[in-house]
């Protein structure tokens, strides 16, 4: 689990999407991968989301050597089971549960629950989060959220999603904070770039987000 929490973290971000399209899901895929991402959250949500997640699963197994698949939007111990099962390599959820803990502590799956307090971080941590993620980043209270935190606990390895952008500034704030990766969704994925035959203009905003967040770590 190590080594999964350091390719997450190394990466600096982690994209979140979730299609009922198959070629729409694996072109999106491949944009992230081609512009150096190495993880991929599949959201768990809608009636398709499992099996499109085995598409996902299957496609990046062909076609994006090196790239880890996890599941976002998981609420308890079975649904943990079932992905892991079907090759997750981390569990995100938007909440903290102890079943969920349970099931991932035996599963030795990467967790990643959702936090909007400091007693939640707090649990989390205790019941073997690896990175907590604080959600909705933007309404819990934003950077400064993450920077109160990590006063009293500097331990803590903190991925904001909700409210976090590809512009500079909102990047910058976040890596100031002191967050050790960020996750995001719509943000970034577009409807005009995830419809868009052509994988070239998204490619190129990872990439640049890429080397915003590199430049944030730099400082």
């Amino acid at each position: 689990m190590e080594n999964i929490r350091n390719q997450i973290v190394s990466g600096g971000m982690v994209p979140v999407f979730n299609h009922t399209d198959q070629e729409i899901a694996c072109r999106v895929v491949k944009a992230c991968y081609d512009g150096g991402l190495r993880v991929f959250e599949w959201t768990n949500r809608g009636v398709e989301a499992e099996g499109m997640f085995k598409v996902v699963k299957e496609f990046i197994s062909k076609n994006c050597p090196g790239m880890l698949l996890g599941v976002g939007s998981v609420f308890d111990g079975d649904t943990c089971r079932r992905f892991h099962a079907m090759g997750a390599s981390f569990i995100v959820s938007p909440v903290v549960d102890p079943e969920m803990a349970k099931a991932c502590k035996e599963l030795k799956v990467m967790w990643i629950p959702g936090c909007g307090t400091v007693t939640e971080i707090f649990q989390a941590q205790k019941w073997g989060a690896g990175i907590v993620k604080i959600f909705p980043g933007d309404a819990v209270g934003g950077p400064g959220f993450v920077k109160a935190v990590l006063g009293p606990m500097p331990w803590a390895q903190i991925m904001p999603t909700g409210g976090v952008s590809p512009e500079p500034e909102n990047l910058k704030a976040w890596f100031k904070a002191g967050v050790c990766c960020v996750g995001m969704g719509s943000k970034l994925f577009t409807k005009e770039r995830i419809n868009d035959p052509d994988p070239e203009k998204l490619v190129l905003e990872i990439k640049i987000v890429m080397q915003t967040i590199e430049g944030c770590r730099m400082k």
